[in-house]
C-alpha cells in the first residue's frame, strides 16, 4: 500500500534561525523512513508497490489519528496546484548519519539566497523546505534521488532565473505533524506512520515529492516542531 517515502552547517541568527532542521543536519526524512519501513513491514516500499498491501483490510471509517500504542497528529488536505522553487541536486542516498553531499550543497549558499528564497514563498507548505523528489522504490543505498532546498510559490508567481522549478499537481496530502529531539522524533514519526497510519487508514501515498517543514526550531535546533508532507490518494 505504501509507496516510497519520503532531508546545513550551522547558520547565522536572525532570519536563519528557521532552516530546517534536517537541512542543518544534511541528513532527511527520506533517509530515516527507508531504513524504518523496512524494519516495521519486514519488505521494501517497491516490494510492497508491486506486490500488495500486506495490512489490506475494509475501509470501515476514516481515522486522523492512531489508535494503537503511538498517537500522529495528522490532517488531509486537498491541496491546490502549485510549485516548488528553489536549488536543486542530484544527491546519492545515504542510510546512516549525515549526508555529506546535502550538506555541501546548501553550505554552497550564500546567506542571502536563503533570505531570498524564504521572502519568494508564498504557499503552503511555508517557509524554507526540504524536499526529496525522484526517488528510488526501494531506497537502495547509493541511489540517485533529487534535493531540493526552497519553497513553495503559487503557479502564477513569477519565479527568478537561476532557481529549478518542481511542478506540483493539485491532489491530496497526509500532513503529519511532530516536535522534539532531532533525529531521533523525526525517524520514530517515519516507522509509526508505516507500521500504524497508513494500515490504520483508507489511504496509500501516490508519486511525488516529499517535503519537511520546520515551524517552530528551538534550543539551537536540537528539537522542533515540523510538518511531514506526503502526497496521497484513497487506497
Amino acid at each position: 500500500m505504501i509507496s516510497a517515502l519520503n532531508r546545513l552547517a550551522d547558520v547565522v541568527r536572525g532570519e536563519q534561525d528557521r532552516l530546517n532542521v534536517g537541512i542543518r543536519h544534511g541528513c532527511g526524512p527520506t533517509e530515516a523512513f527507508g531504513r524504518a519501513f523496512r524494519a516495521v513491514i519486514g519488505a521494501g516500499p517497491g516490494d510492497v508497490r508491486r506486490d500488495g498491501d500486506p495490512f489490506a483490510q475494509p475501509q470501515f471509517k476514516f481515522r486522523l489519528t492512531v489508535e494503537g500504542n503511538e498517537h500522529m497528529d495528522t490532517r488531509i488536505v486537498d491541496h491546490p496546484a502549485f510549485r516548488l522553487v528553489g536549488h536543486a541536486a542530484r544527491v546519492p542516498l545515504i542510510h546512516q548519519g549525515v549526508n555529506p553531499h546535502i550538506q555541501q550543497h546548501i553550505t554552497a549558499l550564500p546567506t542571502e539566497e536563503h533570505l531570498r528564497l524564504k521572502a519568494l514563498g508564498n504557499a503552503e507548505p511555508s517557509g524554507l523546505l526540504a524536499v526529496s523528489d525522484d526517488l528510488d522504490p526501494d531506497y537502495t543505498e547509493g541511489s540517485e534521488l533529487t534535493y531540493l532546498h526552497g519553497v513553495a510559490v503559487s503557479p502564477d508567481t513569477p519565479v527568478p532565473g537561476g532557481l529549478d522549478i518542481i511542478e506540483v499537481p493539485a491532489g491530496r496530502w497526509v500532513v503529519i505533524r511532530d516536535a522534539g529531539p532531532y533525529p531521533q522524533t523525526l525517524q520514530k514519526t517515519w516507522a509509526t506512520a508505516a507500521a500504524e497510519w497508513f494500515p490504520s487508514n483508507p489511504w496509500r501515498l501516490r508519486p511525488g515529492p516529499e517535503i519537511v517543514a520546520v515551524l517552530e526550531p528551538t534550543n539551537g535546533f536540537s528539537t522542533a516542531a515540523r510538518e511531514l508532507w506526503l502526497p496521497v490518494e484513497p487506497a
